[in-house]
């Protein structure tokens, strides 16, 4: 039985087309995906999180645990902050990728995706043995909100106590802090996966409805609209953010995915999967996470084959046609020897190749 967000009747009031996602009743969309699209990168879109997870860690040893647990090192994190990580297995695969907000010197918090949250706080539980930590998964009671696009500081700033307004127009992107926004405490980061500035809200279940409607009728003068799953997946790959199952899974190291410098080797301390890890630093991968851009009008799709002088040399992980640019982009894991930018290869679209080319990512890259 799929599981509803705090927020499942609201969506269902403004008339969501729903999808189970990670095990949750989504909401896809309320309009078209790509009028949501547009919505986002143009003014804002207010998003549903509520199905991502969310993980205390707490203790004397915290950061000390996270720099075993994690590949990244939190430790040196400031309070405040946030920082992107992984979480692999001892073989060097990615379990999730996942964002950690230090909200004290000894407590963390752990956002892992949705469809991954169980594993990773069950395989968190599991690698605290030793440590003087405590973890806590507060999944099923916390709500997460967001607010992304070029109007969303403004948005929030209309229903900030006004003793805080400052501290919200200075929060740094990935980071973090505490405010009143409309009368609830809320954990407002500078965080998203839009490719736009935005913010993410976490609560409790039991604030979720009145934050989000508080939200909504703040925006109502700044263009913000709801928006779904669809045009949260168009967004994130026009910024070539990965998605886990897509670009990052078991079989996929973090140096193949373009990820290396989220793996800290400078850290002291060892961390799950190190021994395997840190040899794949020197050595060039037989394959490369790259962005492709189509020269026609057709569009790959995940599971699509790369194709170079009649050879398949790699596999597409997400595509489709970009609303902001315009053509066809995506990504795909090719043969490092085809992953220079320039490259020209063919998409295997159903029996009939189309051309794309190697680019840089992201794709997009908002105006400051």
């Amino acid at each position: 039985m799929t599981k509803q967000t705090a927020l499942y009747a609201q969506h269902e009031e403004l008339g969501a087309s729903f999808t189970d996602f990670g095990g949750w009743q989504m909401p896809l969309k309320y309009r078209s995906e790509l009028e949501e699209h547009h919505t986002v990168r143009r003014n804002a879109g207010l998003f549903d999180l509520s199905h991502m997870g969310e993980v205390l860690v707490s203790g004397p040893q915290a950061a000390e645990f996270l720099n075993y647990a994690l590949v990244g090192n939190l430790a040196v994190m400031a309070v405040g902050k946030a920082k992107y990580s992984l979480i692999c297995t001892e073989d060097g695969g990615v379990i999730d990728d996942l964002i950690t907000y230090r909200r004290a010197e000894d407590r963390f918090l752990v956002v892992p995706n949705a469809g991954n949250a169980d594993a990773v706080a069950a395989e968190l539980k599991q690698r605290a043995a030793g440590f003087d930590v405590f973890v806590e998964d507060e999944s099923e009671d916390t709500a997460l909100i967001a607010v992304q696009g070029p109007t969303a500081e403004a948005i929030l700033l209309a229903i900030t106590a006004e003793s805080q307004r400052q501290a919200v127009a200075d929060l740094k992107y990935y980071a973090a802090v505490e405010v009143e926004l409309a009368g609830l405490t809320v954990l407002l980061a500078r965080t998203g996966y839009t490719g736009e500035d935005g913010f993410e809200l976490f609560i409790g279940n039991q604030h979720a409805v009145q934050l989000w409607k508080a939200v909504a009728e703040a925006g109502a003068d700044h263009g913000l609209a709801p928006c779904g799953l669809a045009s949260r997946d168009s967004l994130r790959l026009e910024a070539g953010m990965p998605l886990y199952g897509h670009e990052l899974a078991l079989d996929t190291n973090p140096f193949e995915a373009g990820l290396g410098g989220v793996v800290s080797l400078k850290k002291p301390d060892n961390f799950v999967g190190r021994p395997v890890l840190e040899p794949l630093k020197s050595q060039d991968p037989k394959r490369r996470l790259v962005g492709l851009r189509g020269l026609g009008r057709r569009s790959a799709r995940a599971g699509y084959d790369v194709v170079s002088n009649g050879e398949t040399v790699g596999t597409v992980t997400s595509g489709l046609p970009s609303p902001t640019l315009g053509y066809p982009i995506a990504l795909a894991y090719v043969d490092s020897a085809l992953a220079e930018p320039g490259t020209e290869v063919q998409v295997d679209l159903r029996g009939k190749p189309e051309s794309f080319t190697v680019v840089e990512t992201p794709f997009y890259r908002r105006q400051k």
